[in-house]
């Protein structure tokens, strides 16, 4: 079967797999090779790729799924292959979200930290190719 994970910006990946571990609003779901059609809203988590003995991890942060035919299709506002990813950075950005969700002060917008956290999970769990 063939994945292809597009951006706004870029086709991130397009190759032929074996098996897709994604995370959808409903939850984490897998998809094998002649799997029904499918169609759902993608969470912000990572997509887990199997080729062959290989296995690849990309953050996929929201968006939609569409598999049909073979054929899988991630749209999403943004996605990073777990190999580009500036581990520092990431574990970086966790402590910042961490830190303004821990704050007692009224001021702070809690979903945009939440959001924040949860991006830079997904970052450091692609880029250590961890579940």
């Amino acid at each position: 079967m063939h994945l292809k994970i597009i951006t706004h910006d870029k086709v991130v990946f397009d190759e032929d797999v074996n098996e897709i571990y994604t995370r959808g609003v409903d939850g984490e779901f897998g998809i094998l090779k002649d799997h029904v059609p499918v169609m759902t809203a993608l969470d912000i988590g990572i997509t887990k790729v199997v080729q062959d003995n290989t296995t690849r991890t990309f953050t996929t942060m929201g968006g939609v799924f569409q598999f049909k035919d073979n054929v899988a299709t991630i749209l999403t506002d943004l996605a990073e292959d777990g190999n580009d990813i500036d581990v520092t950075r990431a574990k970086s950005a966790k402590e910042r979200a961490e830190a303004r969700l821990s704050e007692s002060k009224a001021e702070i917008d809690a979903k945009r930290a939440e959001a924040a956290l949860a991006r830079a999970k997904a970052r450091l769990k692609a880029a250590l190719g961890k579940d």
